[in-house]
C-alpha cells in the first residue's frame, strides 16, 4: 500500500475552518487512527505544537509523524516525519523538514523560506544538493497551511460551496491549494457526537487518488477546529483517519449529549 498518506492526509486538511481568534496554542497534541478499506488498522499519525525560537525569532514548532503498525508494517513499513517552524503572528513558515521512509523509498529535505525575498532554499540531504526556487507571496508548506487556515477564516461566515485558495510549496514546486466547504453535520467520534464542518481538499488524480475530489474532511465546528475524520478514495482501496486522542486544546471541545 503506497502510504505517503498517513501523515499527509492529516496535513492536507489544511482547510479546516476557522476562527479569527487563534485556534491553537503551545502544548496542543493530536493522535489519529488510520484504517485501510474501512476496518484494517494501517497506522497512526500525530501532530504537536510547542513554543521555540528559530534564529532569534519566537515560533511555533509543529511536529507531525506517521507510521504503519501491526500487519501493515510487516509488508510495507512507513515512518514519516514532518516539521515546520511558523511565525507566531503571521503563521507563515520559516523552515520545513521532511524525512520519510516508505517501504525503502526515502527523502530527507530541509526547506528554508525567505518570505520577504520570496525564495525557498531546498537542502536535499539524501543527494547532498542545495537549490533555490522563487516562490509565490505568503507561501506555505503543507503543515503550516493547516495551522494558518485554522486561524484565517471565520467559520460563522462560511456558506456551502465557498472555496479557499492558498499558495503552497511542496517537492520543489509552487502550486495552488484549493479547499471547498461542503456543509455541516453531526459526526460520531470516539468521544461522542460532535458538530462538524465538512471540507473537500482538491488533490491530484492519478496513481494515488481516484480523482481530484477523492478526499473529504470533517472538522469540529468550534474555535479549536479539530480534525475529526478524513476519508480518502485511493486508486486501490480507501483510507480513513479518526481522531483517537488529544490534549492541550486552547478552547473547550463540545460533545453533544444524547
Amino acid at each position: 500500500m503506497k502510504n505517503k498518506y498517513l501523515i499527509l492526509l492529516m496535513l492536507l486538511i489544511a482547510g479546516s475552518a476557522f476562527a479569527q481568534e487563534a485556534a491553537f496554542k503551545d502544548g496542543e497534541w493530536f493522535r489519529f487512527r488510520i484504517s485501510y478499506s474501512g476496518w484494517w488498522k494501517a497506522g497512526e499519525a500525530t501532530l504537536s505544537v510547542n513554543n521555540e525560537t528559530l534564529k532569534g525569532k519566537p515560533v511555533y514548532h509543529v511536529k507531525g509523524k506517521g507510521v504503519t503498525t501491526g500487519m501493515t508494517k510487516l509488508f510495507f513499513g512507513v515512518e514519516d516525519y514532518y516539521e515546520t517552524y511558523i511565525d507566531k503572528q503571521t503563521t507563515l513558515p520559516y523552515r520545513f523538514i521532511r524525512k520519510i521512509d516508505e517501504g525503502g523509498h526515502t527523502k530527507d529535505k530541509i526547506i528554508d523560506f525567505d518570505q520577504q525575498a520570496r525564495v525557498a532554499t531546498v537542502n536535499d540531504k539524501k543527494h547532498n544538493e542545495i537549490k533555490t526556487f522563487q516562490t509565490e507571496p505568503n507561501i506555505h508548506d503543507m503543515v503550516s497551511s493547516f495551522y494558518y487556515l485554522r486561524n484565517a477564516i471565520d467559520a460563522s461566515t462560511l456558506k456551502e460551496g465557498d472555496e479557499t485558495v492558498i499558495n503552497m510549496f511542496f517537492d520543489q514546486e509552487n502550486f495552488k491549494f484549493k479547499l471547498k466547504f461542503l456543509g455541516r453535520e453531526v459526526v460520531k467520534t470516539k468521544f461522542g457526537k460532535v458538530k462538524a464542518l465538512i471540507f473537500r481538499p482538491y488533490v491530484q488524480a492519478g496513481r494515488v487518488f481516484k480523482e481530484k475530489e477523492s478526499l473529504t474532511v470533517w472538522i469540529s465546528d468550534d474555535q479549536n477546529k479539530i480534525p475529526l475524520q478524513i476519508k480518502a478514495d485511493l486508486a486501490v482501496g480507501s483510507l480513513k483517519a479518526d481522531i483517537d486522542a488529544y490534549k492541550g486544546l486552547k478552547h473547550p471541545f463540545y460533545i453533544i449529549q444524547d
